[in-house]
């Protein structure tokens, strides 16, 4: 394990490098702890499509207060982690995948058994972005018991009332002909321009693309060819644990419409829905960044009710 501290607040953050196994394939995970706090909780975050773990959830910018979700949740007592899918980042890329939604889902299940048994926790606080939130919510109802709360942030259910898909699906037969997709700078400043431009600051795209472009050059086509072509993957039926569901007012991925009816079927009355005004798609790169701190602590902070009816 490797170790690296700062500050947050008034307590030292410790980050720790981890690998786990998934039938014979390593996966890199990202710990942020402060290790003098109680804990609040421990929280998986679930990256998206087009970057690993550490550049989306521990960016470091220059000038940007908080700029680190995980440092921000761990300098309140949380126990944070983040996870490379297989293909991203530090994890394995050996095999000869795509790296599909179900595989992501795989991830997750050999990540949080990983962190259940060398951090001691009980259930986890998922966060998935994109379709990150997807893999999530597939973990989600593959392992109910693994989860106590589940944050899905840019998430699309059925793909109805998404232009963002619906432009990405005319490239399927080329996504579904290779199982690797290149990326460069202009692709990830394409994500901050593609819905509503203005929404996220220069400093802050740049300083994510040079963490996403030193860990990859490339990334899996599977979760391009699952959002296009095989949803619905998600049944909200089967997601028994409270769920708050995010949407960026530009997010041109997340339909309204597609969400309210995706929310309408979740049968834990403990759900909410939250609409975050001036956000785009990269939630925790936006401007209006401090915001989405906000919804997602107060949710993972909510104590149980006590009346249920």
């Amino acid at each position: 394990m490797m170790g690296a501290d700062r500050s947050t607040g008034h307590e030292p953050v410790v980050g720790t490098e981890h690998w786990t196994d998934k039938d014979g394939v390593r996966l890199f995970l990202w710990r942020k702890v402060a290790d003098a706090r109680p804990r609040a909780g421990t929280i998986l975050f679930v990256h998206g499509s087009s970057m690993a773990g550490q550049p989306t959830f521990d960016l470091q910018v220059a000038g940007r207060t908080d700029s680190s979700v995980m440092e921000w949740f761990a300098g309140r007592g949380y126990d944070t982690w983040s996870v490379d899918m297989e293909g991203y980042g530090r994890s394995d890329k050996s095999r000869d995948i795509n790296s599909d939604l179900s595989t992501g889902a795989d991830d997750l299940a050999a990540a949080s058994r990983y962190i259940q048994d060398s951090a001691g926790s009980g259930p986890l606080l998922v966060y998935g972005i994109s379709s990150g939130a997807l893999r999530a919510a597939i973990f989600a109802m593959r392992h109910p018991e693994r989860v106590a709360r589940l944050a899905l942030d840019a998430f699309v259910w059925t793909g109805a009332g998404s232009p963002t898909l619906e432009e990405r699906a005319k490239k399927l037969d080329q996504f579904r002909a290779t199982n690797r997709r290149p990326i460069d700078r202009a692709f990830v400043r394409s994500i901050f321009n593609r819905d509503h431009p203005g929404t996220g600051d220069d400093a802050t795209v740049e300083a994510f693309a040079d963490a996403i472009l030193a860990l990859d050059d490339s990334v899996p086509t599977g979760t391009y060819v699952d959002m296009c072509a095989n949803l619905p993957m998600v049944d909200p039926e089967k997601l028994t644990m409270p769920v708050i569901v995010m949407r960026g007012q530009y997010d041109g991925i997340a339909g309204m419409d597609d969400l309210v009816d995706f929310f309408k079927r979740l049968p834990n009355p403990d759900k909410h829905f939250a609409v975050m005004p001036g956000i785009a798609h990269a939630s925790f790169q936006q401007k209006n960044y401090a915001l989405v701190y906000h919804i997602l602590a107060s949710f993972f902070a909510q104590p149980e009710p006590v009346y249920r009816g």
